[in-house]
């Protein structure tokens, strides 16, 4: 089923991870933390195998990386709205720890079990991506990560259902589309916003193609009606301050 979509990687980043930060330092912002968040663009060819592309890593393992989160996908459409509220005007691509900055698709426009062409490789839409304390620590800005949660801007993940080579440059070519109405944008309001909505999530949890970490927190809230704290993530072991 190719359709109209067009869209493509424009840059395509890896990174192993590092421990940055200082022991002596009193700023938590500067404290010692491990991350794999600092990503470089490549070119040229890179494989693209079912945990993540070659050449890249995970710091923390449980939360990030692993079959349903292979690759870390981020619109450059968002870029302009975040180089103003970090007053970086020439934010760098990769800026958002992604592996695959994108044109022509972004959260309102892509659905959950979406399945692409990339190069020699076929992925599928798999959740939104869920900023962590990560991000604000990065780029030094109090609770970024919950604003990009709450304005929907996250980006999302793809798993990899064929392995290949890929590159910047390769065109996004949509073959499948399971369910039109499960957009990312949607998958979002009601995990962030329609929190006490059981029924939504019930729905959600249906969506076969969902990420197998995304039902599992749905089907909890379904059943006993209580959203997951989001804290942990969001503000991590020390929050951020400005």
């Amino acid at each position: 089923m190719k359709n109209t979509v067009s869209a493509t990687v424009l840059s395509l980043q890896i990174g192993l991870p590092k421990t940055v930060g200082s022991t002596d330092s009193p700023d938590p912002k500067d404290q010692v933390w491990r991350t794999g968040y600092f990503k470089e663009p490549v070119s040229g060819r890179i494989w693209l195998g079912q945990i993540n592309l070659e050449g890249d890593g995970q710091a923390d393992l449980e939360n990030h990386g692993g079959p349903d989160k292979a690759v870390n996908v981020y619109p450059i459409e968002h870029y302009p709205y975040w180089a103003q509220v970090l007053n970086l005007p020439e934010l760098p691509l990769g800026a958002f720890g992604e592996n695959f900055t994108t044109e022509g698709l972004v959260e309102g426009n892509l659905c959950i079990g979406d399945v692409f062409e990339i190069g020699e490789s076929l992925v599928q839409v798999s959740q939104p991506r869920q900023p962590c304390w990560k991000l604000a620590r990065r780029w030094r800005v109090t609770d970024l990560a919950l604003l990009v949660q709450e304005t929907g801007r996250t980006g999302w993940y793809f798993r990899v259902l064929k392995e290949g080579h890929v590159q910047a440059g390769n065109k996004l070519v949509l073959v499948e589309r399971h369910h039109p109405n499960w957009t990312v944008s949607a998958a979002n309001d009601v995990m962030h916003h329609r929190t006490d909505d059981r029924k939504a999530a019930q729905e959600l949890v249906e969506c076969g193609y969902l990420s197998l970490r995304w039902r599992e927190k749905l089907r909890r809230r379904a059943f006993s009606g209580i959203p997951e704290n989001t804290s942990p993530r969001l503000d991590g072991p020390t929050k951020v301050r400005n």
